[in-house]
Order: structure tokens, then sequence, then C-alpha cells
């Protein structure tokens, strides 16, 4: 905690204060210190400016919650084209190899997603 107090340039106070109001987040070690990552800095830096433009600390907290649920869809966006990416390269692989028996079988075992983006490639294709 104090050396994120000294990076951002608070005192460990205003560190366990944003904490405890649930502006930052710490994670616990086994020994039960609380420890935070790089973009803790940057959010202490947030909220350092929004108190600067006179916002009040709910108001601030509401503006994370909001940052954070657009980082988390963008997050889970990425996550679900890379499974999409990998199920794709498989489908196309038992495409190219003409292997119809694995290709239905690999089709049966597909998400909802993947099977209807391997429908519309293969309506460009076709």
């Amino acid at each position: 905690m104090g050396e994120l107090a000294e990076l951002a340039n608070v005192t460990k106070r205003t560190v366990d204060y944003y904490t405890n109001l649930g502006l930052l987040k710490a994670e616990r070690s086994p020994s039960n210190y609380r420890y935070y990552d790089y973009s803790s800095v940057e959010r202490i830096q947030f909220i350092e400016d929004c108190k600067a433009k006179g916002m009040s600390l709910d108001k601030i907290k509401e503006k994370i919650i909001e940052k954070y649920a657009e980082e988390v869809d963008v997050l889970e966006l990425r996550l679900k084209i890379k499974d999409l990416e990998k199920e794709m390269t498989e489908v196309l692989d038992h495409l190219e190899k003409n292997d119809e028996e694995k290709y239905k079988e690999f089709k049966s075992k597909l998400s909802q997603d993947s099977l209807s983006l391997v429908k519309t490639l293969l309506s460009f294709i076709n």
C-alpha cells in the first residue's frame, strides 16, 4: 500500500480510504496483506483529477463503475473472438482435408455462435 501511495503521490490513508469506499480494488496475499496492480495508480490519478474538478466521491464511483464495465465488455468480446477463431481454424482444417465425417462430428460440438459464423462463412464460399 505504501508503494502505491508513493507512486500515486497520495498518502497511505488516502489509499486505504479509497479502498474502503470501493473506489480501489485490492487483492489479498496468503498472509492477508493487501496488494494492488499498476492500474490502481491510474485509478487514483483518475479519482484525484475528478476531485479537482469538484466531483463528489459518489459520482466518481459511478464513473469508475461505468469505465470498468466498458473494459470488461471489451475483454469478454476479445476472449469470445479468440474462442471463435480457434473453432473456425479447426472447422476450416477439416473442410480443407475434405474430411466430411470429422467435420460433422466437430460441427455437433460447436457453440451456437460458432455454428452461425460457420454457416455465414460457408454461404460466402458457396
